[in-house]
């Protein structure tokens, strides 16, 4: 069976779709981009400022379907440019231990709210 999981602690959906959805034992998070919980607004600064803000959602997400990062099995990350990668990595790598998550990156256009970075993940229960 198919159970949304929500927080007031990461930014509510904007559209029709769950921050997070538990399957069995499998949680797949919807993308999350920097944006403050409190405020709704996009957060300032470089990539590394919004990527931090993306797992800080992320993270409450985990938290209240009673996981962390170690159950974090896959993620995509999705940049408006590439040469953001190093920087966003840098971030990235301290929310992980080894062995990492599977992950793909790729270069997206037109992300939400003009956002530099998204991630979703999938964290195994």
């Amino acid at each position: 069976m198919r159970e949304a999981v929500a927080t007031d602690k990461a930014p509510k959906a904007i559209g029709p779709y769950s921050q997070a959805v538990r399957m069995g034992n499998l949680l797949f998070c919807s993308g999350q981009i920097p944006l403050d919980p409190a405020t709704g607004q996009l957060v300032s600064g470089d990539i590394a400022a919004q990527t931090r803000q993306i797992f800080a959602n992320l993270g409450a997400i985990l938290a209240e379907a009673g996981a962390s990062f170690d159950r974090v099995a896959r993620t995509t990350v999705y940049l408006a440019d590439m040469n953001d990668f190093a920087a966003m990595n840098d971030v990235y790598a301290t929310f992980f231990s080894t062995p990492a998550p599977a992950r793909s990156t790729i270069q997206a256009a037109g992300l939400p709210r003009n956002a530099r970075v998204e991630i979703d993940v999938i964290a195994v229960l």
